[in-house]
């Protein structure tokens, strides 16, 4: 482990969602409660931070899938939308834990097993869908959602790249179609314009578990 003193979950087929387990995760500083802010990166762009999820918004977790040496980020490439690159998210089911649900995303998206949490971002980040992305996932889950209130997660793959399946673990249908190692500024850089400010919110969260990419600095 790269991370001093950092306390990690290992993932394991079974997760559990008691006290003991929840005292695994390593959380970052806890962070004053804020009002939501306008992103000046696109005019859709409205991002908040906040204790808990607010009315509206499909909870949702995050996951940031960094490499065994904490210095690149995965990031995938949607198939519907080939231009759009994300890190992996997903919905949280009725009753279901945060971190459990990220474990869970994490497997079904990239088909990793071999991973550890490192870290959860102290707040909800939430950001408001534009009108015709809202409309058509809408439509598709039958709801009337005016975002996603997310939990981030940071990974770190404890195996090798070729555990990364974009056909996920075969139990939802695939969403990306490739995919690459990047640096945080880059994974901000390819991501959609309404996403921007959570994604930049989040690695800043992560940044101190982060290493610097000696080829970046050379």
């Amino acid at each position: 482990m790269t991370v001093a003193a950092a306390r990690c979950l290992i993932l394991t087929p079974t997760i559990s969602s008691s006290a003991a387990a929840a005292a695994a995760v390593l959380r970052l500083p806890r962070i004053a409660r804020r009002r939501p802010l306008s992103c000046s990166a696109s005019p859709l762009a409205v991002f908040a931070s906040m204790d808990s999820p607010p009315e509206g918004y499909r909870t949702n977790v995050g996951i940031c899938l960094a490499d065994p040496s904490l210095t690149k980020i995965f990031s995938a490439s949607r198939i519907d939308i080939p231009t759009a690159w994300q890190m992996p998210q997903g919905g949280i089911d009725p009753g279901e834990e945060p971190r459990a649900a990220a474990i869970r995303e994490l497997r079904e998206e990239t088909g990793v097993r071999s991973a550890e949490i490192v870290a959860e971002a102290p707040n909800w980040l939430t950001y408001d869908f534009p009108a015709d992305v809202k409309d058509k996932l809408n439509a598709r889950w039958g709801t009337n959602w005016k975002g996603q209130a997310q939990k981030w997660f940071l990974f770190r793959l404890t195996g090798g790249d070729d555990e990364i399946n974009l056909m996920g673990d075969g139990s939802e249908k695939p969403e990306f179609s490739e995919w690459a190692w990047m640096t945080p500024k880059q994974v901000i850089e390819k991501a959609v314009d309404f996403k921007k400010p959570v994604y930049e919110e989040t690695l800043k969260h992560f940044a101190p578990y982060l290493q610097s990419d000696p080829a970046a600095s050379s």
